[in-house]
Order: C-alpha cells, then structure tokens, then sequence
C-alpha cells in the first residue's frame, strides 16, 4: 500500500511541501511576476509607474502565498486563544495547506489538550468527593454539638436553676445565678456555632429552606433588607447545594461588613445550558460597589477568592459585576444534576 501523500491530487500534494519551501517558491513567483512586468518593454526603459505597478504586484503576490502558507500557524493560534479563554474543547483541525511539521505540531497540540481536559476532569471530580466529604464531617460535627453538648449544656442550666432556687444563702444564690447566665450564654453560642458549621436546614428542607432561613438571620441582626426568591430546589444535589449555600453566607457577610447597602437580594433560580441543568445563585445588592480586578489584585485572600475557587471546584463557574457606586451583582452556577455524586458514590462503595 503506498504512502497517502501519493494518493492526493497533485494540487494538494503541493500544498503540503515544507514551510521553508514555501516562502522560497512564493519569493520566486513574486520575482517571476516582477521581472514579466519588465520584460515586457524589452527595449525600452520602464518608467516609475511600471516599476511601482511590478513592485507592488510582486509583494501582493508574495503576501497572498506567505498567507497561506502561514493558515496552519493562524488556526494553531486560534485554537490556544480559544483556551486561554476558557474553551477546553477546541482542537486543531486538518489542514490542506500543512506540511509534514505543521501536521504534527497541531497533533501534539491537540493530544496535550486532550490530556489536559481528562485532567482538569479527574481533578474536579476530586475536588467534588472532597468538598462533600468535607460537609459530611461538618454536618457530623453540628449534628454532635446541637444534640450532645448542647443538650449537656441545657441540663447544666437547669440544674444551676434549681440549686439557685433551693439555695438558703442570697450569696449562694446570687453566685449560681450569674453561673446560670454565664451556662446560657454559652449554650447560644454552641447552637450559634453548631449552626455557622453546618445548618441542618439544608440537610432536612433544601437549599431554598436555608437561604430564607438565612435571610431572616441576617435582616434581624442588621439593618439590611433582605430579599430572597428561591425556585424548587429539589433536584439539585448536595455537593451544590452546600456550594451555593457557602457562596450565599460568605456574600451576605461582605455586603454587612463593606457594602453600606440598604438591600440585598438572594435569587436561586435553575435553567439549562447546553443540555446541562444549572443551579443559578444570584446576590444582588444596591451597596457603593467596587473595582473587581483591583479588589482581587491587592487582596488575593479576600472571600470572593475563595468563593470563585469552591465553585469552580464543583464544576462551576462564577462571575462578579460591580463598579463603584452602581452595587454588585455575584452570579454562582452549579451543576442540578446527580452526575456529581458519581464519583462520591464510587468512593464510598
């Protein structure tokens, strides 16, 4: 059987000859064409306007065929933009003009993206067990101080109760009285904290239960108005669930403690893209606003990193928009679907 350059159309089997050859063959035309130009009038000295017509015909003819010969760089080119912009699914196309080199440089291009996409896929399906196995623990830790220390806390407050109501001596009493409040205090803040750890609302109601419920808590510890539109939530699995909920928090707190906002509101809505159904969190707030790039530029810490970073660990993709004095809008999509859980599943059995 022979070679598959032998079975192409002569045209194409030219086509497909080294760059370097090439640029030499299209330097020869652009001379070919220029010398015809001045040998037409063989005996006669040509004038300015010939001389500039030939000059100008050569380099078009030189620029047309460099320009083709450089088709497989620029495709090359394009498709590198393509993934610095974030499309992991562009690959190099067949070429009729590429030779031998160009061929497998766009091959090896394409086999690194191919490896690279398998990667960044394995590593989100990663990133996914750990983030849930993370909430496991959290959810184990609240559900441990909720019934256990804070139920051991309750008793002690009760029984300081009664041995301060038994009590014969006023200093006695007054001492297990102040002990008593000191007991309550802190059994508020082992709920408190039991439920910033893990709110079980989202285990027991959905995602749209414990963002009102978080809503409440926020508009009655501040100032701030807070809205809160939630659609059924009932597909979206646990791992986004917990995703957005964090993104929510951590948002509702950046507008309490830098935005000066009179309103917040919290959108939880579910739409379809390209096949995929997404769960859609929306903070909108009518605050001063920022400059994004130089908020991240000079905190690189600050939470909205890290809420960009959890969710495009599930799989997500996050986006700000704000400017000074015109509020900020963060938008958190997530995948709706169960496919996240496969990997979980795979681990856990």
């Amino acid at each position: 059987m022979g070679r598959v350059a032998d079975a192409l159309p002569m045209h194409a089997t030219a086509l497909r000859v080294p760059l370097m050859i090439k640029l030499l063959g299209a330097n020869l035309l652009a001379l070919a064409f220029l010398g015809a130009i001045l040998l037409a009038r063989p005996f006669a000295a040509p004038s300015p306007g010939v001389v500039a017509l030939a000059v100008i015909g050569g380099m078009t003819v030189f620029g047309a065929l460099a320009a083709v010969a450089l088709l497989p760089l620029r495709s090359i080119e394009a498709v590198a933009s393509r993934v610095w912009r974030g499309d992991f699914g562009a690959r190099v196309g067949a070429s009729p003009v590429a030779d031998r080199d160009m061929k497998r440089i766009g091959t090896t291009f394409n086999l690194l993206l191919d490896g690279l996409v398998t990667d960044r896929s394995r590593v989100q399906e990663l990133a996914t067990a750990v983030i849930d196995a993370g909430d496991r623990e959290r959810a184990s830790l609240a559900r441990e101080l909720h019934d256990s220390t804070a139920q051991q806390l309750a008793a002690l407050v009760l029984q300081l109760s009664a041995a301060a109501r038994d009590s014969t001596d006023p200093a006695l009493s007054q001492r297990l009285e102040m002990i008593r409040e000191q007991a309550k205090a802190t059994l508020e803040e082992v709920r408190l904290l039991s439920h910033t750890v893990h709110p079980r609302v989202l285990d027991d109601l959905g995602l749209a239960a414990a963002l009102k419920k978080l809503g409440r808590e926020v508009g009655e510890a501040s100032q701030l108005e807070v809205e809160v539109v939630a659609t059924d939530d009932r597909n979206v699995p646990p791992t986004s669930a917990a995703v957005l909920y964090r993104v929510a928090q951590a948002a509702v707190h950046n507008v309490v403690k830098h935005a000066r906002a009179r309103r917040v509101e919290l959108r939880l809505t579910a739409n379809s893209s390209e096949g995929d159904r997404q769960a859609v969190l929306e903070v909108i707030d009518d605050g001063g606003g920022f400059d994004v790039a130089d908020a991240e530029r000079r905190r690189p810490g600050m939470g909205l990193f890290t809420m960009r970073e959890r969710v495009a660990l599930a799989g997500g993709r996050f986006d700000i928009e704000s400017s000074p004095g015109k509020g900020t809008r963060i938008i958190a999509s997530v995948p709706a679907s169960q496919s996240l859980e496969t990997f979980k599943r795979g681990i856990e059995k």
